[in-house]
């Protein structure tokens, strides 16, 4: 038999902001706004042509959050905004990118 945790042993601690959500189930609360930190995680997602994924991206809606970089000898990487402000990256590995 399991017994329930304590206040000390739970997830959330007092002070601790929790997300709110609008009746609608989304997110409440405004974006945190152009260069502000990120607040949550950011997902970067594998490609085989960064610049064909780029282009897809930007005509979706999407709009360049950080340019494209090379990562010497890895990778090429950048990162976006979609149309509802969530950033997330591309990376295409390439050992000749510099």
């Amino acid at each position: 038999e399991r017994s329930q945790p304590g206040p000390a042993s739970r997830a959330h601690l007092t002070g601790v902001p929790r997300m709110s959500r609008d009746p609608d189930g989304t997110r409440a609360g405004g974006s945190a706004g152009a260069g502000a930190a990120v607040n949550g995680a950011v997902l970067t997602l594998g490609c085989d042509d960064y610049d064909a994924i780029h282009d897809k991206i930007l005509a979706a809606g999407g709009q360049v959050a950080m340019e494209k970089a090379a990562l010497p000898g890895m990778a090429w990487q950048g990162y976006y905004l979609d149309t509802e402000g969530n950033t997330f990256g591309i990376h295409q590995p390439d050992t000749a990118a510099a």
